[in-house]
């Protein structure tokens, strides 16, 4: 019994780590990257601005939603 709960243990550990080498991680899409890109300069610009707490959530809302329309 101990024998096949080894085995068991084995499999599972072994097509969790070959199922996990065989995803690749795929590049961002253009609208991920671009999002990416507003969010740096709207976390950079809050960080010069020194904003804290509730002040930085509603100036990182507002950044992020400039241009949307």
């Amino acid at each position: 019994m101990k024998h096949m709960i080894a085995v068991m243990a084995f499999v599972l550990s072994t097509g969790l780590a070959w199922g996990a080498a065989e995803t690749e991680k795929k590049p961002p899409s253009p609208a991920q990257q671009a999002q990416r890109e507003k969010m740096k300069t709207c976390n950079a610009e809050a960080a010069k601005q020194e904003l804290k707490g509730d002040e930085r959530k509603k100036f990182m809302s507002e950044c992020l939603k400039a241009g949307k329309k």
